[in-house]
C-alpha cells in the first residue's frame, strides 16, 4: 500500500497508529501474497514467477519506505514541539498545564 497523498497528521496518536496499521496490510498478508504470486504447477509456463516476485518485493519495499518516512517525519515534528515546550517551560516553571502538555508530547515521541 502506498503512503497517503496528503500530509500525515501526527497530533492524534490513535489516528497515526491506525494509519500505520492500514499501511501494514501487505506485511500482514504476506503468506497470502506469496501464495498468489508463486504459480502452481499448472500455471508455471503461463506466469513469469521471477517478474511477479520482483513486483511483490518492490511493493513491500515501497510500503516499508513509506512507513519509515512517515514515522521519521512524525518523530521530527513531535521532537520539535517538545523542544519548544521545554524552552517555554524554562521561562514559566510554575505552569502546570505547560508541564502536562510537555509530558504528553514526550510520551508521544
Amino acid at each position: 500500500m502506498a503512503a497517503p497523498s496528503g500530509a500525515v497528521g501526527c497530533e492524534d496518536f490513535a489516528e497515526f497508529q491506525e494509519l500505520l496499521r492500514v499501511m501494514r496490510t501487505i506485511d500482514d498478508r504476506i503468506v497470502h501474497e506469496l501464495n498468489t504470486t508463486i504459480p502452481t504447477a499448472s500455471f508455471v509456463g503461463k506466469i513469469d514467477a521471477g517478474q511477479t516476485c520482483k513486483e511483490l518485493y518492490q511493493s513491500l519495499m515501497g510500503a516499508h519506505t513509506s512507513r519509515e518516512r512517515i514515522i521519521k517525519n512524525c518523530i521530527a515534528q513531535t521532537s520539535s514541539v517538545v523542544k519548544t515546550l521545554r524552552e517555554e517551560r524554562e521561562k514559566a516553571q510554575d505552569d502546570v498545564a505547560l508541564l502536562k502538555q510537555l509530558r504528553k508530547e514526550q510520551t508521544k515521541v
